[in-house]
């Protein structure tokens, strides 16, 4: 019998700097609650809202991606943020991960909740709600009681596990010679040491 091909995608893009189990357990539940087929993590180009720190490269912040999102079989990475020049917008991510399937699907966009009240003031945000439908995850110290959901955009929320990790927690921690063991999962807990990123 041949497999039924992939028809709900749930896109989640994100500087990944690093990637740590928070994202992993944010994608996974986004999966199961939202029955995608697969989750696409998208590192971010030139995030446009990142301007105020210095990012990782790009090369690096891909490779800890994929190792982060290879051991899950609905979990897969594209480079479209990555290899567009210019600022990132979601509505061009949208446009690009489209683009990488040959058949239709239904395209779902996985942020966190505490970016709801934000959504208004995206880039050509009334066109990327016409493509895409939302899904709030909603992180630690947040509860969609506290969201304001009054933007008028059509928003499906997806409760996850308390998982109080950060991005800026870890690289705090690997300059401090702290360890992140059990914050990401190994391989990129090694290629982290390997490669001496994020070391003060």
């Amino acid at each position: 019998m041949p497999e039924l091909p992939i028809q709900r995608v749930g896109i989640f893009g994100g500087t990944f700097d690093p990637p740590h189990f928070g994202h992993l357990v944010a994608a996974s539940e986004a999966a199961a609650q939202c029955l995608l087929d697969e989750v696409v993590f998208v590192p971010a180009g030139d995030p446009w809202q990142k301007q105020h720190r210095r990012i990782t490269d790009a090369a690096s912040r891909l490779a800890l991606t994929r190792l982060a999102a290879e051991p899950d079989p609905r979990f897969r990475v594209s480079t479209c943020d990555i290899d567009r020049p210019g600022h990132t917008y979601a509505v061009d991510t949208v446009a690009d991960v489209r683009a990488e399937y040959d058949h239709p699907v239904d395209l779902y966009f996985i942020f966190g909740a505490d970016s709801l009240e934000n959504l208004r003031t995206w880039h050509r945000v009334d066109e990327l709600c016409k493509v895409v439908k939302f899904i709030a995850v909603n992180r630690p110290g947040h509860s969609r009681r506290e969201v304001d959901t009054s933007t008028g955009i059509e928003v499906e929320f997806v409760d996850m596990p308390g998982v109080g990790i950060s991005s800026s927690e870890c690289r705090r921690r690997v300059a401090n010679a702290e360890p992140i063991r059990y914050l990401v999962p190994d391989a990129v807990d090694d290629y982290i040491a390997e490669r001496g990123l994020y070391r003060s």
